[in-house]
């Protein structure tokens, strides 16, 4: 049934029924066929395409509704996303700043450490590999795939953090001279 739904929408916006596509998507053809009181055929004709347009110029308002709706929900759902990715990172980088504030040398330590375990690993697999000895594939690729959420995790989010730590200060250093100027202002003492 969604191919159907996908195809058919398709074929509305490729022939200039962009309200009518919108409104199908967003609340589904049935919905769409006992609001606006019309079959919307599957597969439709260039004749049953003439008589979807007048239906759609009748029922502008009401297909504008629903396509409005649509479209609303994927800015929520665009934000949400973005929120999550950003709580996210901030999550992290502050995991990182405590790890990194805490006397266990495990904690400060387990980061870099598990990046070299998984390249001392990697790199024994290739010599292995190099000495004729056969290593399962399904090993390597799995600790090939380690080796990149480390390094990005790491190298990555390391640099998320520094980005984020010179925003900071940076900010913070625009706000003091901002401050500093308004003070020096106000008190006579010539900029």
């Amino acid at each position: 049934m969604i191919p159907i739904i996908t195809s058919l929408v398709q074929t509305l916006a490729v022939n200039g029924l962009g309200l009518l596509a919108g409104a199908v998507q967003a609340k589904g053809k049935e919905f769409i066929e006992s609001k606006i009181g019309a079959r919307i055929p599957d597969n439709p004709s260039q004749e049953d395409l003439i008589k979807l347009k007048q239906l759609e110029i009748e029922q502008e308002q009401l297909l504008l509704q629903y396509t409005l709706k649509q479209k609303e929900l994927e800015i929520e759902e665009s934000k949400l996303l973005a929120e999550m990715h950003r709580a996210s990172q901030e999550n992290a980088t502050h995991r990182w700043q405590s790890d990194m504030g805490s006397d266990s040398k495990l904690s400060k330590n387990i980061r870099p450490g598990t990046l070299v375990y998984i390249l001392t690993a990697y790199l024994l697999f290739a010599l292995l590999s190099a000495m004729g000895i056969d290593i399962n594939e399904a090993y390597v690729r799995l600790l090939g795939e380690w080796g990149q959420l480390v390094m990005l995790a790491y190298f990555g989010g390391r640099s998320v953090e520094k980005i984020f730590e010179m925003r900071m200060n940076s900010s913070n250093k625009k706000k003091k001279s901002r401050h500093e100027w308004f003070s020096g202002r106000a008190s006579g003492i010539p900029y």
